[in-house]
């Protein structure tokens, strides 16, 4: 069976690269018309959470750096969500069980999606893992991260700022 998304040994090695290098920019185009499945088997539109800032963070069980961001995001809706921002971890694992085990040693808050078979990923076009995707009130995303960094946490901080300070469209 041909796999319609970058198979997990390819990801990783982009998950590795990412852990040294983060990058991070700005971007204006349309979020992908993607349906998301929540961890509970409920499903949603990302085009739902419209009027919202929307982070979307796609992970894996197996990445090094997503061991980190990952309570970092989490304390980011947290701290954030009753101003309107929604923090979406995306797992890309394509065995539930990796996505289950990486998720009991760590209480979260967040809506945890899943994309097994990588649809969501193909749709933003991931490269590697992390990436994120910033999405503003109108649907449109405005700045993309590859990687985590020290650093990062600060850029997410003040683009999620400037974001939910922007009026609704």
């Amino acid at each position: 069976m041909k796999r319609r998304f970058v198979t997990s040994r390819r990801l990783a090695a982009a998950g590795a690269m990412c852990a040294i290098v983060a990058t991070s920019y700005a971007a204006t185009r349309p979020a992908p018309p993607i349906t998301l499945r929540f961890d509970d088997g409920s499903t949603t539109t990302l085009a739902s959470y419209k009027g919202q800032v929307v982070l979307v963070d796609f992970w894996a069980s197996w990445c090094v750096p997503c061991k980190t961001s990952f309570p970092v995001l989490d304390a980011l809706y947290k701290q954030h969500r009753d101003r309107g921002l929604v923090v979406i971890a995306v797992n890309v694992d394509e065995r539930p069980s990796d996505a289950q085990a990486f998720l009991a040693g760590r209480p979260h808050t967040m809506p945890i999606a899943l994309d097994h078979k990588g649809d969501a990923a193909k749709a933003f076009a991931v490269q590697g893992m992390p990436t994120s995707f910033l999405i503003d009130r109108s649907g449109h995303i405005r700045f993309v991260h590859s990687g985590y960094s020290a650093k990062t946490l600060e850029r997410y901080r003040d683009e999620v700022s400037r974001l939910l300070a922007e009026h609704q469209p």
